[in-house]
């Protein structure tokens, strides 16, 4: 990209006035914008004022040199510096470099390498300022703009939408591409109701079919308490509701409209209060006719409907929403943040994000998994075919990102309830309380 097109501001300082114009005159041709100085002093009291992209100073000078502006600008942070000279030699440009210069340049230099220098210089030096924005924004973060997280109008929308709807107690149907954050919504709109304080009980209505989501939903008599009740006074969350079998559809449409359950083997049923909140990732209409889902049942739930937009229609949330989970997981991975490069942010957004959210988290970790060995790029992390980039070296790194990931939706499955987590896993309480310390789990995080 060029630079008119990023709008690049530099600052030129040099006590020759031939050399100041005769660079001001490359520069703007260049499409730069230029602010010339003949005095190194005068630069830094106007620096902050003119926010460069990059400065680009003479090392000999009278009064303060260019090594010297180097050192009082690295104070305030960040610009880069380029330096030139016509008396350059080796111990300049290495004392030039260890006082952190970006690059340096002798005297007579070639004008197109100077320019590709101080584009480089200037994108990366955007890069890292648009880094610090984002992780300052992350923590100013709280509440549901932390679980919602955005800054497109479409996602300001949707929180706002959440807030005004958690109050009610109308059936909520939320529709969205896999990964794209319905369940999110859904505990969102819980979380914030008067029925905060009650169950929020999720069932994938694609894992039961027959008598098995029967039982699962409305329990048995004289044995297991079903979803429903266990819901009562709560919220009732059902993903991928268009997999229910018809059967099932009629006896949960049955629920809806007299509000009592009637558990499998029983004779009397149980009165329960709850709202209902629905998700789908295909449209409803097109099951209605192809005679997969009951019409009357798509009525009673989609009183309020949440459409959810693709990750890739909201672009501009990527770098936050992967800069939030990479600094997640680098917490859990015990390493710091890997950088992210110019390469990193063009595969972020190129990328067409088929997995949504989801997929994106799933990068994000892989690409930190593959920092603890040193190597790696966002591109590789996306490359779902290629095994080699995110497998962990060591059978015993193996087992635990093995382990890390079973454990983690055994807790998201059943709702955080250990003993159940831990008889589901065919382990222990006791084991699985010490696992969740030695993988650094929180359960918080997972719920």
């Amino acid at each position: 990209m060029k630079p008119s097109q990023q709008g690049f501001r530099i600052v030129v300082v040099d006590d020759d006035k031939e050399m100041r114009h005769s660079l001001k005159h490359l520069l703007t041709k260049a499409g730069w914008q230029v602010e010339l100085f003949s005095k190194a002093e005068d630069v830094v009291r106007r620096v902050d004022g003119i926010d460069p992209d990059v400065v680009l100073a003479d090392v000999r000078m009278p009064g303060m040199s260019g090594i010297d502006l180097l050192v009082q600008l690295a104070v305030g942070g960040a610009v880069p510096v380029v330096l030139i000279s016509a008396h350059g030699d080796i111990p300049t440009a290495v004392q030039a470099m260890q006082q952190g210069a970006y690059s340096f340049l002798e005297k007579p230099f070639d004008p197109r390498r100077l320019l590709n220098m101080l584009q480089h210089a200037a994108d990366q030096h955007r890069l890292r300022r648009d880094t610090v924005r984002l992780k300052r924004r992350l923590c100013e973060l709280s509440g549901l703009d932390r679980i919602l997280l955005g800054e497109t109008d479409v996602l300001r929308d949707l929180r706002e939408d959440i807030v005004d709807l958690s109050a009610g107690h109308a059936n909520v149907l939320i529709l969205g591409e896999t990964g794209s954050g319905k369940e999110l919504v859904a505990r969102a709109l819980h979380d914030l109701s008067p029925r905060s304080n009650q169950p929020f009980v999720a069932v994938n209505c694609a894992a039961f079919a027959g008598l098995h989501f029967e039982e699962t939903l409305f329990g048995k008599a004289g044995a297991t308490r079903g979803m429903t009740m266990q819901a009562n006074g709560g919220t009732l969350f059902l993903d991928e509701i268009g997999s229910c079998s018809l059967d099932g559809q009629g006896k949960l449409l049955r629920v809806i409209e007299t509000r009592e359950v009637v558990p499998v083997g029983a004779d009397q049923p149980c009165k329960v209060d709850m709202r209902i909140i629905s998700a789908s990732n295909e449209r409803l209409e097109q099951a209605i006719d192809d005679g997969r889902f009951r019409n009357d049942l798509f009525f009673r739930l989609n009183t309020i409907v949440i459409d959810l937009p693709p990750l890739r229609e909201r672009r501009d949330d990527i770098p936050l929403l992967y800069t939030h989970f990479l600094e997640e997981y680098a917490k859990l991975y015990e390493i710091a943040p890997p950088e992210l490069s110019a390469d990193d942010l063009s595969s972020l957004l190129t990328h067409r994000w088929p997995g949504n959210v989801r997929e994106l988290r799933h990068v994000a970790e892989r690409r930190v998994l593959a920092a603890r060995r040193g190597r790696g790029s966002v591109a590789e992390a996306i490359r779902l075919d290629d095994g080699t980039s995110d497998v962990p070296e060591t059978l015993r790194e193996a087992v635990a990102a093995f382990e890390r990931h079973l454990i983690g939706n055994a807790i998201r499955a059943h709702q955080g309830r250990m003993d159940t987590v831990a008889e589901a896993l065919g382990i222990g309480r006791r084991t699985l309380n010490e696992k969740i310390v030695k993988l650094g789990l929180n359960k918080a995080n997972l719920l």
